[in-house]
């Protein structure tokens, strides 16, 4: 008996796989589960795990080294004190008190990071724990997985480009506790038969348009022109002058669903400008959006809303605003649309998890809002806007970071774009609305399937 197969046979021994029927996280029903978490109780067996993880990346480079929450904890830990190489934490959730952060330890930007995971199956854990991990600058290239379940978890994360090294395959563990008389003849049969066959996985599919729950009539409006125009391209006309605003928004209407504004840098807005927007809108069909972010408490707000010199009340379809003034401050915004922001696009941006969650339960349960501004999926009940959208740059030295049509919608499930400097400094704005038009429904109707 080699040490890999004592090692397995004394794990059995804990109980880390049972048989039987199970269903999985990614919705798959299994004849077995595999549960790494009673290794934690046996010292010796977890320093055995920690050495042979660390064996299988001995030649590899890293700073940093972090489990996935739960089960991979006490290993990522244990891989930590043999090493030496500092230890992060991952949480699963924010517990909104604290530093609230999801990534705790000490650590900094460009720091290169192992993680850690006890068995991968559809690899969907691993992806939303790298996606955090690189959310705070850090730099993952290589992973380590005790078991893989060899239900395309593997190849999926490597299809993306990481180095995945496992320590054991579910087929070698199934001969292994078979070879020494831990599972019969029949259940070894029932098992390989099921990893030789096997099951889709359950995905959660994004709604079309059309199925949205939206009931915000304004929302039902959004949805009906970009079925009808077949766009969901909002145009963000970050200008400083009317005439640039009104030949910008010529250009762009026969593409788009709405024309977002800052009417507050606008250095000559007036009620002729308004007037003009509010006749093209109607002509070419699309809604004014004005990207005000009302911050503040409600009666503040509605003095903001109604009573500036902007008269936003008198012509804005939508609005955006920061709920950070609770629930009860958008109850003020009378025959208008509220799209809440959740997230935004800069980078360093505060809005992490916590304050996410919580805006997306104040936005399902107020009738005011139809939907939010994010950077990943949200509920069927809103409809999610995007913004930092841009075919050709990467970003620029204020900290925007862009992201492709294709990336918002098939990874975010977003129903709307939202393009700025895309758009008004190409050098032909109608041909670059058009492309973006097109590419962002195509996107769209890809990410359906």
């Amino acid at each position: 008996m080699n040490p890999r197969e004592d090692f397995l046979l004394k794990a059995f021994e804990l109980g880390i796989i049972k048989f039987g029927n199970f269903t999985l996280k990614s919705g798959i029903e299994s004849p077995f589960y595999v549960d790494l978490r009673p290794l934690a109780s046996s010292p010796q067996l977890l320093k055995t795990l920690s050495n042979n993880l660390l064996e299988l990346v001995d030649n590899k480079d890293f700073e940093l080294i972090c489990g996935v929450p739960y089960a991979a904890l006490p290993m990522a830990t244990a891989m930590s004190l043999t090493s030496n190489i500092p230890l992060i934490i991952k949480r699963k959730e924010n517990k909104g008190y604290g530093t609230k952060r999801m990534v705790e330890g000490v650590f900094h930007e460009g720091q290169t990071c192992l993680l850690v995971e006890d068995v991968i199956t559809s690899g969907k854990s691993l992806l939303e724990t790298i996606d955090q991990v690189e959310r705070e600058g850090l730099i993952v290239e290589d992973l380590v997985v005790v078991l893989d379940r060899e239900q395309g978890g593997v190849d999926k994360l490597r299809e993306r480009g990481y180095h995945v090294q496992t320590l054991f395959t579910i087929n070698e563990v199934i001969d292994i506790l078979h070879k020494y008389h831990r599972l019969t003849d029949s259940e070894k049969v029932k098992i390989k038969e099921f990893l030789n066959n096997p099951t889709e996985e359950v995905v959660q599919k994004r709604l079309p348009l059309e199925e949205k729950k939206v009931t915000h009539p304004i929302g039902k409006r959004l949805v009906e022109l970009a079925l009808k125009k077949q766009s969901n391209l909002i145009a963000s006309a970050d200008l400083i002058t009317s005439a640039e605003v009104l030949r910008f928004a010529n250009e762009v209407a026969d593409h788009i669903v709405a024309l977002k504004l800052h009417s507050d840098i606008i250095q000559d807005f007036s009620d002729d400008l308004i007037y003009q927007l509010k006749k093209l809108a109607k002509e070419k069909e699309f809604l004014l959006f004005e990207d005000r972010k009302f911050a503040d408490i409600g009666n503040t707000q509605e003095m903001q809303f109604k009573k500036s010199i902007y008269k936003i009340s008198d012509w804005a379809d939508l609005v955006t605003v920061h709920p950070i003034g609770g629930a009860e401050s958008l109850k003020v915004f009378e025959n208008t649309g509220v799209i809440t922001l959740a997230e935004m696009s800069s980078k360093g941006a505060l809005t992490d998890d916590y304050y996410f969650s919580k805006v997306i339960n104040v936005s399902e349960n107020e009738p005011k809002v139809l939907g939010c501004v994010a950077q990943r999926k949200i509920g069927d009940h809103l409809l999610l806007f995007t913004p930092g959208v841009n075919i050709n740059v990467s970003g620029d030295s204020k900290g925007q970071q862009y992201n492709t049509p294709e990336v918002v919608f098939n990874n975010y499930h977003t129903d709307f774009m939202i393009v700025g400097r895309g758009l008004y400094k190409s050098a032909d704005v109608k041909t670059a609305a058009k492309e973006y038009q097109t590419l962002g429904w195509i996107a769209y109707l890809q990410s359906l399937n």
